[in-house]
């Protein structure tokens, strides 16, 4: 006890041990449901490759393990690191369409290089400060609107259809009845505040299927594949198929342009610094003494310094072991509400998810129908922040806003989105002689985009 007092300073922080860890079982309990999420969005885009679902678990979860016990022993802040909602999806629907899974992988290790360089010399925060304010909004509800659309499209309940390209799904089939059932649950569970609700939600919905199942209403091979696990402890599934490190020799840019390498990288990387700093300035803001008068990270003098460092080290990490980016979770925010100020509530959280691996034969039946719902409600929490976006002093700021967040679900490409919205955004404000409005960086970004487009 002596030596973790003295190494996560607690009594500096106003905290005790046994605060710690029941803040780190918070986070865990508010988060664990990306175990079943994260290989599901990624199986999903994949499937075709044969790629096995229980390899992706385990690097989903080794990346929650090892990136939250580094932000916890390194940073020795609180909060815990998993796969991010958003940047999963566009890693698994744009860049491995565009350019396959490793090579897909491959550009997340520059990523996670370039990172590391950026947060080095503290350039992370300067990429962050020089995108407009609607824009980074924009963002995050263009995400969540995509988010939302592919857990609608996963459970079913919305399909292509020939003349209006998307429409209403087959509502009275088992899986979309299971679907809606679910997100009725797991809405109740989010708006009564039950701690960990994403997570129940995908666990009910998931034991109403199996009921379904036993009493024959569900039928596997029908209606999907079998919900009855072959086990509920084992030795977690090898990683050797989807990992970057046994795979380099299938990385591969045969007819692949530089102008798509690099605005998949850019895009990367502008994601991702809006979610990891809009992330932990909104975690710090839940705690007293976390953030300084200027609405900075403190933390004990600390800075955001090792915070971003740790998110960039693990983002490399996560390619070579084959998952998408992974980043600060927003649920850390549940900790860090039960009390949890140093790095003890992270690696607690750490090693409920290394716990957690053991049981994946029961994450691995989990099927989209259960996992649906939580990503609509990802969603709602995502658009939320739509309310920020001034859609009335500015049109020259609105509309660049709005058509991040539509052409991202329309589009089903969060990268198009971003692209569009740069260019609309540096035009209209060239056009309407607020030239000097715009920052250097957006400027660089309009043109690199300009071109992708021309030569795409």
């Amino acid at each position: 006890m002596q030596f973790l007092e003295k190494f996560f300073k607690l009594k500096e922080n106003k905290t005790t041990v046994s605060t710690e860890i029941l803040a780190g079982l918070t986070t865990f309990v508010t988060m664990v449901y990306i175990l079943a999420v994260n290989p599901q969005i990624l199986f999903g885009a994949i499937a075709e490759t044969g790629m096995d679902r229980g390899g992706l678990f385990t690097a989903t979860a080794l990346m929650c393990v090892i990136g939250t016990a580094i932000m916890g022993l390194y940073a020795k802040y609180p909060f815990a690191l998993a796969p991010g909602m958003g940047l999963n999806a566009f890693f698994a629907y744009v860049v491995v369409a565009q350019v396959g899974w490793h090579t897909g992988l491959f550009l997340l290790l520059i990523q996670g290089i370039m990172f590391v360089a950026l947060a080095l010399f503290k350039f992370r925060e300067r990429i962050f400060e020089a995108i407009p304010k609607n824009i980074k909004l924009a963002i995050g509800v263009g995400i969540g609107l995509f988010i939302t659309h592919i857990g609608l499209q996963n459970a079913g309940f919305i399909g292509a259809h020939p003349a209006t390209l998307v429409s209403l799904g087959d509502i009275q089939s088992v899986p979309v009845v299971l679907f809606m059932i679910g997100l009725m649950l797991t809405s109740l569970l989010v708006i009564k505040k039950v701690r960990g609700g994403l997570f129940l939600g995908i666990i009910i919905t998931y034991i109403i299927g199996l009921l379904a199942q036993v009493f024959g209403i569900y039928q596997p091979g029908v209606h999907g594949y079998t919900l009855i696990p072959e086990g509920v402890v084992a030795m977690p599934p090898s990683i050797a198929e989807v990992n970057l490190l046994t795979n380099f020799d299938q990385v591969s840019f045969v007819d692949i342009s530089w102008f798509t390498i690099t605005s998949l990288i850019l895009i990367l990387l502008i994601v991702e610094a809006l979610d990891t700093v809009g992330t932990l300035i909104g975690v710090s803001e839940k705690a007293d003494g976390m953030l300084d008068k200027d609405g900075k990270l403190a933390g004990a003098g600390r800075g955001a310094g090792p915070a971003l460092l740790s998110d960039a080290i693990t983002t490399g990490l996560g390619a070579l072991a084959g998952t998408s980016t992974t980043t600060t979770y927003i649920e850390s925010a549940s900790g860090v509400q039960a009390g949890g100020r140093t790095g003890l509530t992270a690696l607690s959280t750490s090693v409920l998810f290394l716990i957690a691996m053991f049981f994946w034969p029961l994450f691995a039946v989990i099927p989209a129908f259960a996992t649906a719902p939580a990503l609509v409600i990802v969603g709602v929490y995502m658009t939320g922040i739509v309310t920020k976006i001034d859609f009335e002093k500015d049109f020259s700021e609105a509309i660049p806003a709005f058509i991040v967040m539509i052409l991202m679900p329309l589009t089903y490409s969060i990268s198009d989105g971003v692209v569009f919205g740069v260019i609309s955004y540096v035009v209209l404000k060239v056009f309407m002689g607020k030239a000097r409005q715009v920052s250097v960086m957006m400027y660089v970004l309009a043109a690199l985009f300009i071109l992708k487009v021309v030569f795409s």
